[in-house]
């Protein structure tokens, strides 16, 4: 073997084997609250969609039916093109996290996502809102392929699930802040200015707080060092090793190299569809198509089928309330055991009890218990939550790193395309099947979810992402 050869051997595992050894200190949960700061506002951006077209209805800028833009539903085409945006920004840009770096890109979408949503802030029609609202999106699809990215790659194997729950559980504080302040703010104007329009300029506290964000985030060593950066990377390693040293008291336990270390594949988007990754995209890819359906199909249409059921608005609506406190409560629970489980069965889990949830839920009437209607209720919720955390550290973990973002990139966009099209797809099946039809065809998506993973997922639960 040649030397040249011997010595990639031996530096290849280096900067895995330091980072999986880590301890989980005060100042790797400070990395992940840092890097959720980020995805927070991709929440945020989400909850937002509701609320803020009920301000710009209520403001006579949106309009419904016909009367909106192409001649279709203002608030519809406004959901659209946030989809249409975050399918451009996963798809489109996502290579650029793997060419600059993980800290910079996350850096530019976040500011590019606050200064595109405070511009659509300052706009008075529909057809400005609706252009603003897709440049925006953009920003948070690349952004949060750039945070999954980065949360993967420095975190030690042992507490990579743990880290995903956290940050998961501090990206959905920003679902009941949407909440609070569009009951606060819309309708109505608030120093000479329209509610709905200072629910657009918060996130411009992000593109100010940024700066500070960055200096205290190093690069990815991992990507350092796929890039040939290898002296850059020992740097950044040495750095929080020393801090972590510091932190815990006690000297770092020795590295374990790798084992199984696979050839580094070209950082090269044909290698996605290539042996050994092109089952694996192949089956996000199916996966993700459907658990759109399942995912935004129960949590945006439920208040309205729960309506279609005979179920009193007032009642709709109390329910919802009290299973938004799931979505930032669950993941704090399931962090106890999410590097405990396999990875892909913690994702089957989810779609199962999600699709079991709302089956029980099709059967509830007015008359039901609350209790129990509740119960099964937040079934659902917590098998969504479940799922999604647990599959954005796993499409995050089984791509290499020299390509994770444009893996993660690639397959993450066909849920942006889903989702584009889901809700023509629930809106045509509850007209023609009603509630009954909608939660079969929901809890039908969530099952090809768990057979997809269940069947061809590969498996990854304490490995080192070099070895998955």
């Amino acid at each position: 073997m040649a030397l040249s050869q011997v010595s990639a051997l031996a530096e290849a595992p280096d900067i895995a084997a330091r980072i999986d050894r880590l301890p989980a200190t005060r100042y790797i949960w400070l990395l992940v609250t840092l890097v959720s700061f980020g995805a927070f506002f991709e929440i945020y951006d989400m909850a937002l969609s509701a609320p803020l077209s009920l301000g710009l209805l209520a403001a006579g800028v949106f309009h419904g039916g016909s009367a909106g833009l192409f001649g279709l539903s203002d608030q519809a085409t406004f959901v659209a093109v946030t989809f249409a945006g975050l399918y451009a920004g996963t798809l489109g840009f996502s290579t650029a996290a793997d060419r600059f770096g993980r800290r910079p890109i996350f850096t530019f979408a976040l500011i590019w996502y606050a200064l595109a949503t405070v511009v659509m802030g300052f706009q008075d029609t529909a057809l400005a809102i609706v252009f603003w609202r897709f440049v925006a999106s953009i920003g948070v699809g690349l952004e949060l392929v750039a945070i999954d990215c980065y949360l993967a790659e420095l975190m030690p194997k042992a507490i990579r699930g743990r880290a995903f729950a956290v940050s998961a559980s501090i990206q959905f504080l920003s679902t009941p802040l949407v909440g609070l302040l569009a009951w606060r703010l819309i309708p109505g104007e608030h120093m000479g200015i329209a509610g709905w329009r200072w629910l657009a300029f918060l996130p411009a506290v992000g593109a100010v707080l940024v700066w500070w964000v960055r200096r205290a985030l190093p690069e990815s060593p991992r990507w350092l060092e796929a890039h040939g950066r290898g002296a850059e990377a020992d740097r950044v390693m040495s750095k929080i090793e020393t801090r972590l040293a510091r932190e815990s008291g006690a000297p770092l336990p020795a590295p374990q190299p790798v084992a199984n270390l696979a050839a580094a594949p070209p950082g090269s988007s044909l290698s996605l569809w290539r042996p050994p990754y092109r089952k694996r995209t192949l089956t996000l890819i199916v996966f993700h198509l459907f658990q759109v359906v399942g995912y935004f199909g129960f949590s945006n249409w439920l208040p309205t089928l729960l309506v279609a059921q005979g179920i009193t608005i007032s009642k709709s609506l109390a329910y919802t309330a009290v299973l938004a406190l799931v979505p930032p409560i669950a993941p704090l629970v399931f962090s106890r055991f999410a590097d405990k489980a396999e990875r892909k069965w913690l994702v089957v889990a989810g779609a199962l009890l999600a699709a079991a949830s709302g089956l029980l839920l099709s059967q509830m009437t007015e008359n039901s218990n609350f209790l129990i209607f509740t119960a099964i209720g937040a079934g659902v919720a917590i098998g969504n939550s479940l799922m999604s955390l647990s599959y954005h550290t796993y499409q995050s973990e089984i791509f290499p790193t020299a390509m994770r973002a444009r893996g993660v990139g690639l397959v993450y966009s066909f849920s942006r395309l889903s989702a584009i099209f889901s809700g023509y797809i629930v809106g045509f099946t509850l007209e023609k099947a009603g509630s009954g039809g909608v939660f079969v065809l929901i809890s039908a998506a969530m099952l090809i979810v768990a057979l997809t993973i269940g069947l061809f997922g590969p498996r990854t639960r304490g490995l080192a992402l070099e070895e998955i």
